[in-house]
């Protein structure tokens, strides 16, 4: 084109701008010089030059050409080259450049649309140099010759409009519509030829196209007139269909074109061959086979570029004569390119806590697939809190979709992957590395929701007892965690005397040595604070429970160990097998298994005569009593815990096996003078006991003169007036006794030796076999035996009576000295007998009355000079392992007089009364012991 025709064109030239939404357009004639101005941008869009440069605002194509270049001291869009719209878009209308310019800092995209108009600056054009066409005279009117169509580049109305055919006479026009818009020009012949009269001639045909001025471009179309052929070739059809997918292979046949000739010998050979078309390509891609008729590919196809394509296959017979139809190729698009994505920009760091939606990428991405194979969707791979936004089909933004928490993931590696909806989808990716900065917007938290730890009593003070731990999810500074001890009081004292914990470590110590009789558990709470600005805290209960050790021997409630007295548990010789003789019951302060006691008999007299039950303490008789036993029998339990180490209590047991009064207390003078000679008596002790046994027996010289005196005395008195004293069988049966024993034993006693010093012991068992016996009460009391051959009225047995299960007496009603059912201010001034109330059963003799009347002077004296006596009624209860001796079932408790249940109170020990220490006289040294003898 000429540059005055260029030049007259942009002097008419039509500039559109349309401004919407960040979007602007152009329109721009093409073929423009270089350097040429397209717009203002900045005017356009309202932007400051300033901010162009501190956005370092740039533009972006999607196919990286770079026919637009910006200034942004200006703000100007120039031409950067030159520009054919034939080259860029072919055919296609409107046809425009699609630009982005992207500002940074914020972020910032604004759509550019440059539409290139078309100029006339091509004229239409043929394939070919000239046609020829060889037309047998036969041929008839109206047969067509197709010519094919000619090209312009150029569209609209600068594109090719008209054709024109010079001469008309034997030849007309006739147009074909394609899908695409074109039109294919047949030429008709009118009127037959006739050889004879012109064999040959020439046509020109001229295509105009719309421009101003009108460009045109001509042909010239050979004819040669044939000799008679009056048939042509027929097709099968007239046209054919047929689809091929893209990058198919070559030498892929697509179809078979199929034409008949009704002609014989030569002149029915039809030939094939692609009739001419507009675009220069189409012989290449597609050969015919001249012979068969198959349409065979013969390049590659692809769908991006041409999607559907239009044949005209001619059939030629040998005469000349010939026919063609139409081959429509469609090409089917397949998924053959993956998408493309382009990061426009992006951020390294967020920080967590911020908004949802924050933007931290801008994505372009392009499928060049056409439909469902071009279709784009965008999504992350991973379940993390970040989405993908489309502000187009092709830009995408990677935004924050919710809250970040730094401490649920401090990092994110964002993977994008972009697929199509073709079959199968192709897809791409790309990956974005965000880090979140951190707050301290996390407390502390402890390992466990309470802490309970165990401290050995006895413990060393400074001893670490455990730790507690918390962690903070923050980072650095925020997650720095220290520890504190939170004021409270255990037992009104500061928990920080018992314990204190380390700040850094969380280490707790013991401050003070525990002792689990006293303190079993306590409680306090542990604060953890971490060093953010402000801190936050939180806290935690620890529970210090204190273990037990085996720090307390078992301690024997029963029988009651005394310094000066010897216990002694009577079995009567006819006692049967299992016969309970006693129970040790013996507790300890600790407790689980090192509370648990077992008793075992370490020594004993006989061993085949008694066992002790390993569990509950019961001295119990393993086989018959006989004659041939011994009196005394000594044992020694061993009453031991359960721990480790086990700790032990030793009882010593002394056990009579004797039916009356007078032999035991025979047997035990000679026990308790071995328990006395055992003992490691000092000179000075000895020289002691000499003196005072001297004193002794010097006093009982008197009293007994004084007492001989005051009867002769009163002789007289007593032939005439005698009291009436009551008698009592041997074996009176005391109805208030409910012992357990086979023999019910009350034995009371009360001897003196001085008015002054008087010495007076009773014991009063109530049903219990027990006897206790001095050494002083027992050789005095074989010396006034001596001298008093005649009293012996001073013991009263019991008779036996069957075991009564309510064996607990109320302190009023529990047996006393003077037997059941008389108090002792009832007894009356003859104490010292027993009282009961059966008959006699023949008068006293004169003797027994002066035995009574002596045995109750001595007890009225002995009862002024000592006062009340001492009643073991008031001795103490045990309810719990309570035990009844002589006997071989387990009692219970009367359910009307049921007692609550309630710890063993501490022993009471019964404490015999003070006396001084007899000197032996001659009856008390006629059974010397081998240790007296050395």
């Amino acid at each position: 084109m000429p540059d005055a025709m260029i030049q007259h064109s942009v002097l008419f030239l039509t500039l559109l701008i349309h401004i919407a939404r960040g979007q602007v357009s152009y329109s721009i004639p093409e073929e423009m010089a270089k350097g040429s101005m397209v717009g203002n941008i900045a005017q356009d869009l309202g932007l400051d030059l300033q901010r162009l440069k501190s956005g370092k605002a740039r533009l972006f194509a999607r196919d990286d050409t770079e026919y637009i270049e910006l200034n942004r001291n200006t703000g100007l869009l120039l031409i950067r080259e030159k520009m054919d719209r034939e080259s860029l878009c072919a055919k296609t209308t409107p046809c425009a450049l699609h630009l982005q310019m992207i500002l940074d800092n914020p972020m910032e995209l604004y759509t550019i649309t440059i539409e290139i108009t078309d100029i006339n600056d091509n004229a239409p054009s043929f394939q070919k140099k000239d046609f020829r066409f060889e037309i047998s005279e036969s041929a008839v009117a109206g047969a067509g010759f197709m010519l094919g169509r000619a090209f312009d580049p150029d569209v609209g109305t600068n594109g090719l409009q008209s054709y024109s055919l010079k001469p008309t006479d034997k030849f007309r026009l006739q147009f074909h519509n394609q899908a695409d818009g074109s039109k294919n020009v047949e030429m008709i012949l009118q009127r037959p030829l006739d050889r004879e009269t012109q064999s040959s001639f020439t046509l020109l045909l001229e295509a105009f196209d719309g421009g101003d001025p009108v460009l045109s471009g001509t042909v010239q179309i050979h004819i040669t007139v044939l000799d008679i052929n009056d048939n042509a070739p027929v097709f099968a059809q007239k046209e054919y269909k047929t689809t091929i997918t893209e990058n198919a292979l070559k030498d892929t046949v697509l179809t078979v074109v199929s034409a008949s000739d009704a002609d014989e010998g030569s002149n029915s050979v039809v030939t094939y061959y692609i009739s001419d078309t507009m675009d220069r390509n189409v012989a290449d891609m597609f050969l015919v086979n001249e012979k068969t008729g198959e349409l065979i590919l013969n390049g590659p196809v692809d769908y991006e570029k041409v999607s559907h394509y239009e044949l005209n296959i001619q059939a030629k017979d040998q005469g000349g004569l010939s026919n063609a139809c139409k081959v429509i190729i469609d090409v089917l698009d397949i998924n053959d390119n993956f998408p493309s994505i382009k990061i426009l920009s992006s951020s390294h760091s967020v920080t967590e806590g911020s908004k949802s939606g924050t933007v931290v990428a801008m994505l372009n991405v392009d499928d060049l697939d056409s439909g469902v194979n071009g279709q784009v969707r965008c999504f992350i791979s991973e379940d993390i809190p970040f989405a993908i936004t489309s502000q187009s089909s092709s830009f995408f933004s990677v935004q924050t979709e919710q809250e970040l928490d730094r401490e649920r993931e401090s990092e994110y590696n964002i993977s994008v992957i972009c697929t199509d909806e073709g079959v199968p989808a192709l897809s791409s990716s790309v990956s974005l590395r965000v880090q979140i900065s951190d707050v301290n917007d996390n407390a502390p938290v402890f390992e466990k929701t309470n802490y309970e730890a165990c401290v050995v009593e006895n413990n060393t003070p400074g001893v670490s007892i455990f730790s507690v731990k918390a962690s903070d999810a923050d980072w650095n500074q925020n997650a720095r965690v220290s520890y504190i001890l939170e004021d409270s009081t255990v037992n009104g004292v500061s928990v920080s005397s018992y314990v204190s914990v380390q700040p850094d470590s969380g280490v707790i110590t013991a401050m003070r040595t525990f002792d689990y009789e006293t303190l079993k558990d306590f409680h306090f709470r542990v604060k953890a604070q971490d060093g953010g600005s402000p801190p936050l805290s939180s806290n935690v209960t620890v529970k210090i429970t204190i273990q037990d050790q085996n720090d307390n021997a078992p301690q024997v409630l029963y029988p009651v160990q005394t310094g000066g007295s010897v216990v002694a548990e009577i079995v009567p010789r006819a006692a049967d097998v299992g016969y309970l003789v006693t129970k040790v019951v013996a507790v300890d302060v600790d407790s689980g298994q090192n509370a648990w006691l077992s008793y075992k008999l370490q020594k004993a007299t006989d061993r085949a005569l008694f066992e002790v039950g390993l569990q509950n303490g019961e001295i119990r008789t393993v086989r018959q009593v006989t004659d041939k036993d011994a009196v005394k029998q000594k044992l020694t339990v061993v009453v031991e815990d359960n721990g480790q180490p086990s700790r032990s209590a030793v009882v010593s047991i002394n056990v009579a096996v004797a039916d009356s009064f007078p032999e035991v207390l025979s047997e035990f003078t000679d026990f308790t003078r071995e328990k006395q000679y055992n003992d490691s008596l000092t000179f000075y002790l000895v020289l002691a006991l000499a003196a005072v046994s001297f004193l002794f027996i010097t006093c009982v010289v008197v009293i007994i003169s004084v007492k001989f005196y005051r009867w002769r005395q009163s002789r007289f008195l007593f032939q005439s007036n005698l009291p009436v004293i009551p008698y009592y069988p041997p074996h009176y049966a005391d109805t208030g006794v409910t012992g357990t024993l086979p023999h019910g034993y009350n034995y009371e006693v009360c001897m003196t030796t001085d008015s002054r010093k008087s010495d007076c012991k009773f014991s009063t068992l109530g049903g219990q076999s027990v006897l206790v016996v001095d050494p002083s009460f027992t050789e005095t009391m074989q010396h006034t035996i001596k001298k008093n051959n005649s009293i012996d009225g001073l013991v009263s047995t019991e008779s036996q009576k069957p075991p009564n299960s309510d064996w607990r007496f109320p302190p009023n009603q529990r047996p006393g000295p003077s037997g059941a059912g008389v108090r002792p201010d009832e007894a009356g001034a003859g104490a010292g007998v027993i009282a009961g109330t059966g008959p006699w059963p023949n008068p006293p003799t004169e003797a027994e009355q002066l035995q009574a009347l002596m045995a109750a002077a001595n007890a009225s004296e002995a009862t002024a000079t000592l006062g009340p006596r001492y009643n073991l009624q008031y001795g103490p209860e045990y309810r719990q392992n309570v035990y009844i001796p002589g006997s071989t079932a387990t009692l219970t408790a009367n359910p009307q007089q049921q007692v609550p249940q309630q710890a063993l109170p501490p022993p009471q020990a019964l404490p015999p009364a003070e006396v001084p220490k007899a000197a032996q006289t001659p009856a008390s040294k006629k059974k010397p012991t081998k240790k007296d003898k050395k």
